[in-house]
């Protein structure tokens, strides 16, 4: 970093500072969710769209992020999804009713999907090809520390001041944030081609629809006939839009990915994959409050250990790969997930506390192990015309199969708790545990899939580090 010119360095922290608040503002909201509940007089089991409105326009608005940068610049892109972000944070704290919180997080979720790949974008046209890799590891940093902080700050702010202010602190930051874009970010752009605005609306129809169709009666108390209207449009989108790819070169995404099997076995098993995964960070603090009766504080805190563990277990995961293979790795760390996630239940039913942040730092062990291997499986085998394509597809599918964890595992505690549940009681502990049977098998299924990987996949290069005596 020391090489590159100091207007660089400064739009790089621009950049990771984008990546520092959109990665807080998916754990911080997790920790407040029953507080939330008790503010808007909710139940807690209906909560969980507060966080599936977010994640879910995520998913849907990634795929034009990309291509408005290119065509309008990046600098006014990211300024305005800071603005964006900022504006829905206000909305988010001055919210009365569960309604108004998740159209405002639906604001927030727009300014959300531009951030990351936008960034990446930026990051991509202002370095060298040969300082990118230093580049990206640097503002990326940032995006780490954000689940590590997330909880336990979502923690203090709930109990030492209202849940309102894990949105307000997003207003100063994303003042400083969008004047430092405007000033120092230079507003690149590229010709781009005519933007799939009908794939994007059939693709972003049918992600919506299926996904609010899933919640169904449990979670939003719609008609049966809406229901099966809902299912209906999702499917016919979803149709529609295989017709409208098939031989369509100007399509958002290409059908010719799916030729590739590498990519399609991984991008199935990613998406599986990330539905039990995705339920974990929604559930946990939620059995911790209420089933268990811990303060928003403390059950921030037993969140750290998880994100220690998938941080640490990043810095190996390519040297167990190789010495493993993927599908060995794959199966292990599915299966191995579905075991961790019954011994939390076990171990928290059974009053053994202190042992719970050592089961949680496994966890985040094993998820991480998953989610490295899942990726890299995912693309390392697409042609390079394919692979911008691709990893924009892989990157929508997993913010949708997280929308579809959390969504899943509040229909699993709607069905479960007959929307009856209350702290410190046996039928509260009942409730927990048949979820958490049901996101064991849900989380162990993916296994089916990654038993399909074949055994030649090629090794992962290993990038060492130079001594510090080279000169």
């Amino acid at each position: 970093m020391e090489e590159m010119p100091v207007s660089v360095r400064w739009q790089l922290w621009i950049v990771a500072f984008g990546f520092f608040m959109q990665a807080l503002d998916t754990t911080i909201v997790n920790t407040a969710l029953p507080s939330m509940a008790k503010s808007l007089g909710e139940s807690p089991l209906h909560m969980h769209m507060v966080v599936v409105a977010y994640v879910l326009t995520v998913a849907v608005m990634l795929p034009a992020s990309g291509w408005l940068a290119d065509r309008i610049g990046v600098r006014n892109i990211f300024f305005t999804a800071i603005v964006l972000f900022t504006v829905g944070s206000v909305f988010c704290a001055q919210s009365n009713t569960l309604n108004e919180l998740v159209m405002s997080r639906v604001l927030q979720g727009i300014g959300g999907a531009m951030m990351v790949p936008v960034g990446r974008l930026t990051v991509m046209k202002i370095v060298p090809r040969d300082q990118y890799m230093a580049a990206m590891t640097f503002v990326t940093i940032p995006g780490q520390v954000g689940p590590l902080v997330g909880p336990a700050l979502g923690g203090i702010l709930v109990q030492y001041a209202s849940w309102h202010w894990i949105f307000l602190i997003n207003i100063p930051v994303g003042i400083i944030g969008a004047i430092a874009t405007l000033w120092l970010m230079p507003n690149y752009t590229l010709q781009t081609r005519r933007f799939d605005l009908a794939g994007f609306v059939l693709l972003a129809l049918g992600m919506a629809t299926l996904t609010l169709a899933l919640d169904g009666q449990h979670g939003l108390g719609i008609s049966p006939l809406m229901l099966g209207l809902l299912v209906t449009l999702g499917v016919s989108s979803m149709l529609f839009y295989l017709w409208h790819a098939r031989d369509n070169d100007n399509a958002l995404f290409s059908l010719n990915l799916f030729k590739n099997r590498i990519f399609s076995l991984g991008l199935a098993g990613s998406f599986a994959g990330r539905i039990g995964s995705g339920m974990l960070p929604f559930m946990t603090p939620v059995f911790l409050q209420i089933g268990l009766g811990f303060s928003p504080f403390h059950a921030g805190l037993m969140m750290i250990p998880m994100v220690m563990g998938s941080m640490g277990m990043k810095r190996i995961v390519v040297q167990v790969v190789n010495h493993f293979g993927y599908r060995n790795v794959l199966i292990c760390a599915t299966l191995g997930l579905a075991c961790i996630t019954l011994l939390f239940m076990a171990t928290a039913l059974m009053g053994w506390y202190w042992l719970l942040p050592v089961v949680l730092f496994l966890q985040g062990m094993i998820n991480s192990s998953r989610f490295s291997s899942m990726n890299t499986l995912t693309l390392k085998e697409l042609p390079d015309d394919l692979a911008s394509s691709g990893n924009s597809m892989l990157s929508m599918v997993m913010q949708l199969s997280m929308s579809i964890g959390v969504t899943v595992a509040g229909l699993l505690l709607g069905m479960f708790g007959q929307h009856h549940i209350s702290a410190d009681s046996a039928v509260t502990h009942q409730v927990f545990l048949y979820t958490y049977l049901s996101m064991a098998v849900i989380i162990a299924l993916p296994a089916l899939i990654f038993a399909r990987v074949p055994d030649d996949i090629s090794k992962n290069v290993i990038i060492t580090r130079r001594k510090r005596s080279e000169p």
